[in-house]
């Protein structure tokens, strides 16, 4: 496996640059919570890639759904009822 996929700092600044390139990070990368929401930063479709646990943190949720209303998709259930 290629170390600059799971190489946080070269990821975040390749998704600042393209958010496509979120699709090549590491599944450890796509489940950290600070560089998931970079990411959604750049490119609210990022969402897409993060991990199930996430996508049921309200915090993390919140955030995306500011960055992109299409979010709230996403969500994992219980968070869609609030």
């Amino acid at each position: 496996a290629d170390p600059l996929k799971a190489d946080r700092e070269f990821m975040l600044e390749a998704v600042r640059q393209n958010g496509n390139a979120l699709d090549l990070a590491a599944d450890p990368l796509k489940a950290d919570r600070e560089f998931m929401l970079e990411a959604v930063r750049q490119n609210g479709n990022a969402l897409d890639l993060a991990a199930d646990p996430l996508k049921a943190d309200r915090e993390f949720m919140l955030e995306a759904v500011r960055q992109n209303g299409n979010a709230l998709d996403l969500a994992a259930d219980p968070l869609k009822a609030d």
